[in-house]
């Protein structure tokens, strides 16, 4: 049995606003580049305004109304928010993250990750202004 190995590699995302950006492909070239047969990916964020989800990728409808949710769930301006030294979105932000994932786990087999057919890997991006965010993609296995 070999033994199991490890790759990580960081991955630079830009963001234009609220949303959620799909970065699937991303994350498969990092698998493919690691030559990991089977075992787990990592996703992690390094940030705390913004989040990772497992979503709907065919239908960006899906998506608009998750993000119209997330508006509504925590907004902007609540008069009980005292954190908000870079502007209103500051505090929600970190909410919404708090609300979803920091990193996700998605299991190998044959070199692919096992999603389903209408899954792909996003980032939730919370936070109004453009952002270029930080992301560690980590596979372990054979």
């Amino acid at each position: 049995m070999s033994s199991p190995r490890i790759h990580t590699e960081s991955i630079d995302i830009r963001t234009s606003g609220k949303g959620t950006y799909e970065i699937t492909d991303e994350v498969a070239e990092v698998l493919s580049r690691s030559q990991i047969v089977a075992g787990t990916v990592t996703v992690f964020i390094q940030h705390t305004s913004c989040s990772l989800i497992i979503m709907e990728n065919a239908d960006p409808t899906a998506r608009a109304d998750l993000e119209k949710f997330f508006d509504k769930l925590v907004p902007e301006n609540a008069p009980y928010f005292e954190h908000n030294d870079e502007g209103p979105d500051d505090m929600p932000s970190h909410i919404r993250m708090v609300l979803t994932r920091s990193s996700e786990v998605i299991p190998i087999e044959d070199s692919r990750m096992q999603l389903g057919t209408w899954q792909g890997i996003f980032l939730f991006e919370h936070r109004k202004a453009n952002h270029r965010r930080k992301i560690v993609v980590t596979v372990i296995g054979v």
